[in-house]
């Protein structure tokens, strides 16, 4: 058996090739060639493989290369430090130009169109009742070439300004690296570093704002400037716009105003005074603070010599005997409400067509009631400004028949030029509400109307009343005297955020509205001029109020070419009666019953709204009585919260102190659909916290007294401390000691 399978696996052995190439023979070429290939993917995954390892041996060896080339440039100890600080410092700095230059487009925008062309405009205003009150534009009879102005008044300008005008190209970097020494020396302020290119390009192009992005904008138009024009032209350009106090613009204007002299006839003693009002004209005018004037111009005298212009020789006899200034000290010029005036100018002339450029502009405005404004505002500034924490304040005063009596555009324009009162863009707060409850009074609803004030939510905002607290069910009057959040915020989603916002438009808030959710609080920014102008149509009957600064305009013979009475367009109604006499109820409620009661008035009743935005930025008071309707806002520049500056407070006790005296001696006027308007009884103004009354009328130091007394102080504080022995002595004698030194 066991030799028989032998044989057989012999015999199956002897069978398998012939019966393999059998099986073979019926498989095709193709089955058979596919079976014999690799898979694709393997040869993929073969060429990743050579390439990434080509790679990076080809890597390997220009990474060599290149470490063996940057061998011979290897550097250490202090060497190495020093080429680490100039890399970084490269490369630093080209990100840093980078940034500028992104930053810079603005100002590349400002100057597509080239220099500005309002100030070709030359205008003399007067007052409503004809006195001359000032002049702005390039007073083209004045203007005095550069090469016919005194050889001293141009060095006192450079020595003082500028010493380096003619070395460099707009910015001047080592006059900056000089100014940043003197001041870190000084341990203030002592010294600017900007150049007379780039004050004329603040004067031309921009405002006083005290921004980064101003100094940059400034910066690049400055090379603008000096790529465009010559220097002559440059510093011509800058002694003819530039603002030297008094109202004046450019040099040839200020000789005339405070010397009553030709710019070609001032002595080296008035030229040093001159050139000293650029710094701060209001603080150095010789017809305010004389001393200070003679003071600035000895400094002025001392440039000139370290600069080398003049020899000390030069300047003694102007010296010892200092320039005098024409008593000015009954001329007021209303600066802010001027460039108001002539821009609506500008404006007029424009729209009619007018190719003169030389005007006579009577306005409205009301110097009486002008001093007054200032006087009020300045006084609850100097008063309370350091117990709220607040810098600025801005009013407009706006007649029943639209005309602008006033208007305080800052506390002082020799230091800002900036006009608060007609450009600053401030949230109004709870003032905003008068025009939502204005368009549900319009749509029909009455102040005797109900809403529950109870929680709201919209999104994801959620509003909240100051107190947070809610009321429940409460009348309109109510919840507008008590100036609740809440129902105002129902009541505008009640009416409608657009007809809140078309009817404020038609009201005068020419600012853009955002007509968002948040709108009804007043978060939409407007300018003190809008909400006077707004107001007034409460007090007009709700009829347009049609604000305006100038009731003639006359050509320089004088004869009218576009007068207020005939060309302004005729006046429209705004809200119905029915509307008007619900929104004077409810506000004249306001201020004898809600937050405004301390802006009450003896002879007449009040209406008026008070305002206060988050973080206690901005306070605001707006009122009106039958004569008159003001505005006043009070804050920081800087958007600084004030300490708990509500608009109950500083501006309605500046509103009342204002209106308390401009009513006096005048015919009263009462507010419109209102009973009994002028109380029989004396009111008593309503007061806080303890806190007086204010006086009735302006009881305060005039600007000039009070800049002679800043004088006085900061004189006796640089004074030397006495010597025991000099203070026994006075003693002694029993005389002061000051007298004794």
């Amino acid at each position: 058996m066991k030799g028989r399978r032998v044989a057989a696996a012999d015999a199956s052995r002897a069978r398998g090739p012939a019966e393999s190439d059998r099986l073979t023979l019926d498989e095709t070429p193709e089955k058979r060639r596919r079976r014999r290939q690799p898979s694709r993917l393997i040869e993929i995954d073969a060429w990743i493989d050579s390439s990434l390892w080509r790679s990076f041996h080809a890597f390997a060896a220009w990474w060599e290369g290149v470490t063996v080339f940057s061998r011979k440039f290897r550097v250490r100890g202090f060497n190495r430090f020093l080429f680490e600080v100039m890399g970084e410092g490269l490369t630093l700095g080209l990100a840093g130009f980078v940034l500028l230059l992104a930053l810079a487009q603005p100002a590349m925008k400002v100057t597509a169109k080239g220099l500005p062309q309002e100030t070709d405009y030359s205008v003399q205003f007067l007052d409503r009742h004809g006195d001359e009150i000032g002049r702005r534009g390039v007073l083209r009879a004045a203007a005095v070439p550069i090469d016919e102005m005194p050889d001293s008044f141009i060095k006192a300008v450079l020595a003082t300004e500028d010493r380096r005008f003619f070395e460099h190209w707009g910015i001047d970097f080592f006059g900056l690296a000089r100014a940043m020494s003197e001041n870190a020396r000084a341990g203030g302020v002592v010294q600017g570093g900007s150049t007379l290119t780039q004050q004329l390009a603040k004067n031309l192009f921009l405002s006083n704002e005290r921004t980064i992005d101003r100094k940059i904008k400034e910066a690049f138009i400055s090379l603008w400037l000096e790529s465009h024009l010559t220097k002559r032209e440059i510093l011509a350009m800058y002694l003819d716009r530039a603002y030297m106090g008094g109202g004046t613009f450019g040099a040839a204007a200020a000789a005339e105003f405070y010397f009553d002299k030709n710019i070609r006839d001032v002595s080296m003693a008035e030229s040093a005074m001159l050139a000293g009002l650029f710094k701060a004209p209001a603080r150095y005018a010789p017809h305010i603070n004389l001393p200070a004037a003679r003071a600035r111009a000895n400094e002025v005298l001392t440039n000139m010599v370290q600069a080398n212009f003049v020899t000390e020789g030069q300047v003694v006899a102007s010296r010892r005997q200092p320039a005098v200034a024409v008593d000015r000290s009954s001329t007021q010029s209303p600066d802010y409400f001027l460039d108001f005036a002539f821009e609506e100018v500008q404006r007029l002339a424009r729209e009619a067509g007018l190719k003169q450029r030389s005007f006579l502009a009577r306005t409205t405005i009301d110097m009486r009631l002008q001093q007054l404004a200032d006087e009020s505002v300045e006084y609850h500034l100097r008063q309370f400004g350091t117990n709220y924490d607040v810098e600025q304040g801005a009013m407009v005063v706006i007649g029943e028949d639209g005309g602008v009596r006033a208007i305080v555009g800052g506390r002082d324009y020799g230091v800002s030029q900036f006009n608060r009162a007609t450009n600053a863009l401030r949230q109004p707060g709870s003032s905003f509400k008068v025009f939502v409850y204005a368009a549900a009074m319009q749509a029909g609803m009455t102040p005797s109307d109900t809403i529950v004030d109870s929680p709201i939510t919209i999104g994801r905002w959620s509003p909240q009343n100051y107190g947070r607290s809610f009321s429940g069910r409460v009348t309109l009057a109510n919840a507008l005297a008590r100036s609740l959040n809440v129902p105002a915020v129902k009541l505008s989603q009640k009416v409608g955020m657009d007809n809140v916002t078309a009817l404020a438009s038609e009201m005068g808030v020419e600012s853009p509205l955002r007509g968002d959710k948040t709108m009804a609080l007043g978060t939409s920014e407007v300018t003190v001029l809008d909400q006077a102008t707004a107001y007034g149509v409460f007090v007009n009957g709700g009829m347009d109020s049609h604000r305006h600064a100038i009731m003639q305009l006359m050509d320089a013979s004088g004869q009218t070419i576009w007068d207020a009475r005939r060309d302004m367009p005729p006046r429209k109604r705004i809200l119905t009666e029915d509307a008007t006499k619900s929104m004077n109820e409810m506000l004249v409620a306001v201020s004898e019953r809600g937050t405004a009661r301390r802006s009450q008035l003896s002879m007449t009743r009040v209406a008026g709204k008070t305002g206060t935005t988050q973080s206690y930025r901005d306070g605001w008071f707006v009122g009106y009585t039958g004569n008159f309707t003001a505005a006043v806002w009070y804050g920081n520049d800087s958007f600084r919260p004030t300490r708990n500056l509500t608009g109950g407070s500083l501006p309605a006790m500046t509103w009342q102190r204002f209106m308390e005296t401009a009513h006096k001696n005048i015919e009263l006027k009462p507010i419109p659909f209102i009973d009994d308007p002028f109380p029989a009884e004396k009111r008593e103004v309503a007061t806080s916290d303890g806190e007086a009354p204010p006086p009735e009328g302006p009881q305060m130091l005039s600007r000039a007294a009070q800049a002679v007394l800043d004088d006085i102080v900061e004189r006796l504080e640089a004074l030397p401390p006495l010597e025991p022995e000099q203070l026994a002595a006075a003693s002694a004698s029993g005389a002061p000691a000051a007298t004794q030194r």
